[in-house]
């Protein structure tokens, strides 16, 4: 058996955390990979556990080496998957990863012999608007600025591996380890 680069993408309110989260709880054969930011540790967090945290001149300097599979800039501080971390862990398990489409495609580009993308969807655009507008963390405006980023998201998905419906949580989970082993198990 092989191991692989599983990456869940999915818009907001979709429930790919939840998935990602049951997933890696279930499967030890199954790592999460480990982010590099530079924002400073919240209180509670560790080096190496939530992110590798460091400064912004070592982050440019990775981005110049290529070593990452993605990253972005969010309010200031930059995040990205280290290429070089995913590479070590896969030589002992399978990664999981939980990034945007855009970091999805990347990662693909950039180890296509092994990494499998996963859109994870919503049963209708209508059941995803009212898991975002019920969490109430947002105005109108921001709520139509968002679902605009979920239709493109959505867009992307004929350019994934494979879509799963999240109608149903376990159900769901189920489908993408059914997708995992069958992917471990390919000869390439």
């Amino acid at each position: 058996m092989r191991n692989v680069l599983v990456v869940i993408s999915g818009p907001s309110g979709v429930g790919k955390g939840t998935l990602a989260r049951m997933l890696l709880a279930e499967d030890d054969g199954l790592a999460g990979s480990v982010s590099c930011t530079t924002r400073a540790p919240r209180p509670g967090e560790a080096n190496g556990r939530e992110y590798f945290f460091i400064s912004e001149h070592e982050f440019r300097d990775r981005i110049a080496a290529n070593d990452f599979l993605e990253y972005d800039e969010h309010f200031g501080n930059f995040y990205g998957t280290p290429r070089s971390f995913v590479e070590r862990q896969l030589k002992r398990k399978s990664v999981l990863l939980e990034i945007d489409v855009v970091g999805g495609l990347n990662a693909k580009r950039l180890m296509p012999a092994c990494t499998v993308l996963i859109m994870v969807t919503p049963p209708s655009m209508q059941e995803l608007e009212r898991r975002l507008a019920g969490r109430g963390s947002e105005g109108e405006e921001a709520l139509h600025e968002r679902m605009r980023r979920v239709r493109y998201e959505l867009d992307q998905a004929p350019l994934y591996d494979y879509v799963v419906v999240n109608d149903d949580l376990q159900r769901a989970k189920r489908e993408i380890q059914d997708i995992i082993r069958k992917e471990k198990e390919k000869k390439i």
